[in-house]
């Protein structure tokens, strides 16, 4: 999504800080983005509580955290969920990253959601059962027969459990889906659309109302 009356938005995560300049998402580990924005001009909103502190003393940065409300949040719900629920009047919103997360809204109204392990969360819990569970997951994997291996045998039963219980969901609802695992997530399900920017469509929004 091209956005007009460019400005830089920040969405700091737990382990990088995603920036988008209006046109495209730049992917920074924290020190790496401090260093090369620190003297511009952005907005930002930030799950990190470690940094916030640090990132007061940045004049030209600005937490617009609390811009991020959605009519029936809950008190705890995460800010990023919050803007990604902000970016569209309905749909399910699916952010795939370290934690999976799910959210439905309607309206503009938040219905409710669920969290999941991230994919990588997934592959190390079955290490932690047997050293004989532990591999990687399958990229190519099909969900249109049954595994004959122990990798696509765990593959598949992390990836099919994800998409039928979004599927329980969904409905006719336009699935929007967002994070680093989010591509390769949207290739398995019909009416969906991976959009790296959601989040920022959200924060934009936000903005607008002010």
């Amino acid at each position: 999504m091209m956005f007009t009356n460019v400005q830089l938005l920040a969405d700091i995560g737990n382990t990088r800080i995603h920036i988008h300049d209006g046109n495209k998402v730049v992917h920074l580990s924290h020190e790496d983005a401090i260093e090369q924005y620190k003297n511009k001009k952005l907005k930002y909103i930030t799950v990190k509580h470690q940094l916030k502190e640090r990132l007061k003393a940045f004049e030209n940065w600005e937490d617009i955290s609390e811009l991020m409300r959605i009519e029936n949040e809950y008190e705890t719900m995460g800010i990023d969920r919050k803007a990604i629920c902000l970016s569209h009047e309905n749909g399910i919103f699916v952010s795939a990253g370290s934690a999976i997360t799910v959210d439905v809204v309607e309206q503009g109204k938040y219905v409710g959601g669920f969290l999941l392990p991230g994919l990588k969360a997934y592959i190390d819990a079955y290490a932690t059962i047997s050293p004989a569970l532990a591999t990687q997951l399958n990229y190519d994997i099909s969900l249109k027969a049954l595994p004959q291996t122990t990798r696509d045998a765990i593959s598949f039963g992390i990836i099919a459990s994800i998409k039928l219980l979004i599927e329980k969901y969904q409905s006719d609802k336009k699935l929007y889906i967002s994070g680093g695992d989010g591509e390769f997530l949207s290739t398995f399900f019909d009416n969906a659309e991976f959009d790296e920017t959601l989040i920022f469509q959200g924060m934009k929004n936000a903005l607008e109302k002010v």
